[in-house]
């Protein structure tokens, strides 16, 4: 068993999510190679299914190479409304019964049972957990059990699909060594392929080069990988709590009727948060919009959405949420959004109806927005003049 003094944190991960919930919904694509994506050959795949992963399918890829590769593939537009109901129909039953948990993705979980063993047996709740989410929600799902994030995350990986592995204290360096540094949680292809380069292939290897040089030659992501491969993750579980957010409010010093204004003005705001939720590796399940009137009226409109980071269709939600709040025609003081219900993610997985090139110009776009600040690139639509009333940027929602 693991030691008591230790930390033991579980990590939960749905197998092959978006897939497993299309089969759910249809019994026929059982065994059957899937790939979830756009439709067209310009598009991506979000998700694919094991038997298409046999040929080299993996997601990101281009759906004319995929169709290429696995040519009897069924490939399907996703359905992200349908992934986030069954997501929090997950989280639903972990909150109810662990004791402190965080949802780390669309379809992971991270749980910290640090002193459950004298009570329950940690390996035995958690296979119990497993089980419970298996039937309540039909949903194949994998868990590691470990000392730490980082360990738990790569046994959970060894687990799939659809098993378990716990990897106690003194088994942990024995575990790591023969595994490729690709399952290094943050080891990313083009780490992976310089540290390949440099001639390490495995963790073992890895392990013998100086943190120095990892440092030297990867700068602060060379240490974390370093510790990584050590066994070492000290990273807490971070509570997970559905209040999440990041917003903005514009207070005008001249209070408007100006729609055409607003409009703009919300455009802007909606580009501006959804590229921070991207910054950050997050999507919204949810988004709010505020008006308060010259009396101090205020109003909001929340409308829960399938998670993205999208600035197309966040902008286009909260048009929506604006034209139902604005129904007065009164003098406006304020404007607000708020994206909140926040996980980790990439907005690549609502791309579904869009091509490559859209994701490709969403990550042009970002890339200018770091390198010279978030103004360099903004929507024509998302621009007023100078003429429009001043707004001031409270921070705040």
């Amino acid at each position: 068993m693991i030691p008591s003094d230790s930390r033991i944190i579980a990590h939960l991960d749905l197998d092959t999510f978006f897939v497993s919930v299309e089969r759910l919904r249809d019994a026929k694509l059982k065994n059957k190679p899937i790939i979830i994506g756009g439709l067209s050959d310009r598009g991506v795949v979000a998700s694919c299914s094991y038997e298409t992963r046999y040929f080299g399918v993996h997601a990101g890829m281009p759906i004319k190479m995929a169709r290429q590769l696995c040519n009897e593939a069924i490939i399907m537009r996703g359905d992200m409304e349908a992934y986030s109901n069954y997501s929090n129909l997950v989280t639903q039953v972990i909150a109810d019964r662990a004791p402190v948990y965080e949802k780390a993705s669309i379809d992971e979980h991270y749980l910290d049972v640090s002193g459950m063993d004298k009570f329950f047996g940690t390996w035995k709740w958690t296979n119990e957990l497993r089980d419970t989410i298996k039937k309540e929600t039909g949903l194949p799902i994998s868990f590691g059990l470990s000392v730490n994030k980082t360990v738990s995350k790569i046994a959970t990986g060894q687990a799939k699909p659809n098993g378990a592995k716990q990897v106690c204290q003194e088994e942990v360096k024995h575990f790591l060594a023969p595994l490729s540094i690709r399952k290094i949680p943050g080891v990313g292809q083009k780490n992976y392929q310089l540290l390949r380069n440099m001639g390490i292939p495995t963790i073992e290897v890895l392990t013998t080069i100086p943190v120095q040089m990892m440092q030297k030659v990867l700068g602060k992501d060379g240490i974390h990988i370093w510790e990584k491969a050590h066994g070492i993750d000290r990273a807490p579980v971070i509570p997970y709590t559905e209040q999440k957010s990041i917003s903005t409010e514009q207070t005008f010093t001249t209070d408007t009727t100006d729609v055409a204004m607003l409009n703009s003005l919300l455009v802007s705001m909606t580009e501006g948060l959804a590229f921070e939720l991207r910054k950050q590796g997050k999507l919204a399940g949810c988004i709010t919009v505020k008006l308060r009137y010259a009396n101090f009226d205020t109003h909001t409109q929340q409308l829960t959405i399938p998670y993205n980071a999208s600035d197309h269709i966040l902008i286009g939600k909260a048009k929506e949420l604006f034209q139902k709040l604005y129904n007065r025609r009164l003098l406006i003081r304020l404007l607000g959004v708020r994206l909140s219900n926040l996980v980790q993610g990439y907005q690549q997985i609502d791309l579904f109806e869009d091509t490559a090139q859209m994701a490709t110009l969403y990550q042009a776009m970002d890339k200018i927005r770091h390198r010279y600040g978030e103004a360099a690139v903004k929507r024509a639509v998302g621009l007023f003049p100078d003429t429009s009333p001043k707004a001031q940027d409270t921070g705040l929602f």
